[in-house]
């Protein structure tokens, strides 16, 4: 149940979520993550899944660029949130119902309600996903098999340096260890990583799923 600037990976229950969310909505917006603003020109622009999306901050910057996005999350209220925030710039959303597994948008935003602990990703159906701010390692595998080939991922959230700074999650399951998401997703070719200790600790990473060769013959 992640949040746009709440901690990941948190145990809190869904009804405190739920009271988190709604108390950060009624302060100022906040901003895309510079680590997914400055990539956007480069990012693929089939249907993307931005997992555990809050209230959509970065749902609505793919989705103002017309790519069809899939917006998953625990909190029913982070949800109804970005479907306002969204009926306010335009555009079009869709609730997911009765849905297993989690597939790819068509058109504008759908969605999804889910319980992320026991999500179940479509393999090959999306160009882009999205993980910010929240760290769940049983969806690693599911998430590099969900890439459609020539896809790409942006994985950012904090890592153990989080405990010498305010703020963010303290429980050490909560968090990266060195070098751990470098490593996450072996089957993905490595495009981008890096590991920062200035004001926060936090790990990026840019990874692509390997479009498969054809061998043609002389």
């Amino acid at each position: 149940m992640a949040a746009d600037n709440l901690p990941s990976g948190s145990s809190t229950g869904a009804s405190d979520w739920d009271a988190r969310h709604h108390a950060a909505a009624q302060g100022s917006t906040v901003e895309p993550a510079s680590f997914v603003v400055e990539l956007l020109p480069l990012l693929p622009r089939g249907p993307a899944l931005d997992l555990a999306c809050g209230t959509g901050r970065h749902t609505l910057l793919l989705a103002a660029r017309q790519q069809p996005v899939t917006a998953a999350d625990s909190s029913s209220v982070a949800l109804d949130i970005l479907e306002q925030r969204a009926a306010a710039y335009g555009l079009k959303t869709s609730r997911l119902r009765n849905f297993t597994p989690i597939g790819p948008s068509q058109e504008g935003i759908d969605l999804a309600h889910i319980d992320l602990e026991r999500a179940i990703l479509p393999a090959a159906s999306f160009a882009l996903i999205l993980c910010v701010q929240y760290l769940q390692r049983s969806l690693f595998g599911q998430i590099a098999r969900a890439l459609a080939p020539g896809g790409m991922l942006l994985f950012e959230t904090y890592t153990r340096a989080q405990l010498e700074f305010a703020g963010g999650p303290k429980n050490p399951e909560h968090l990266l260890d060195h070098e751990e998401l470098r490593t996450g997703f072996p089957s993905l070719r490595l495009l981008f990583y890096r590991e920062l200790r200035a004001g926060k600790g936090i790990a990026s990473l840019i990874a692509q799923k390997p479009v498969a060769r054809t061998d043609v013959g002389c």
